[in-house]
């Protein structure tokens, strides 16, 4: 999903990893699909790599891009079986926003004071998403940018990188 040594990289981790369980621990709001969690573990494992438990330094603006080229397949895949077999969709299942909603969750949780985007890539995921990372960076938009990378096989494991980027000297 990303070459093995990128510059600007501040911290890294993978999904899963060495000692990861079958499953990711559950976020409350996020049913029957693993896309979540696994988002919520790649990202929260990095930014501690990159800050500890103190969190991030004030004034520091860090962005979320969020790449994935399916979003949240199994989520849409239960809806669309779902209607496709008559039934009702749970109030919970706004499957189309499942990337920004977890995102916005951890933004909120660690006090990330950055934009959010999520990006469907349309050439090599990482360039895409490093692409996108330096333009919020250039602009003056973020100070470091989380890009998640995260994509659900239908018959395999969920599996999710994140990389802090930062362009220069940590404040």
């Amino acid at each position: 999903m990303e070459p093995a040594s990128s510059p600007g990289v501040l911290a890294r981790a993978r999904w899963p990893e060495g000692g990861d369980g079958v499953a990711a621990a559950g976020v409350p709001g996020f049913v029957h699909s693993d896309f979540a969690p696994v988002v919520v573990a790649v990202a929260e494992r990095c930014l501690r790599r990159g800050y500890g438990s103190a969190g991030v330094p004030a004034g520091t603006r860090t962005g979320i891009v969020l790449v994935s080229a399916s979003g949240d397949l199994a989520s849409a895949e239960h809806v669309r079986a779902t209607v496709e077999a008559g039934g009702r969709i749970g109030p919970l299942f706004f499957f189309q926003s499942v990337p920004n909603s977890v995102a916005g969750h951890i933004a909120a949780r660690w006090d990330l004071r950055g934009p959010v985007v999520c990006l469907s890539p349309t050439g090599d995921p990482y360039a895409d998403g490093v692409a996108e990372a330096d333009l919020l960076r250039d602009d003056g938009d973020a100070d470091e940018v989380l890009l998640i990378l995260i994509e659900q096989a239908p018959d395999g494991p969920t599996e999710a990188v994140a990389v802090l980027l930062g362009g220069g000297a940590r404040p």
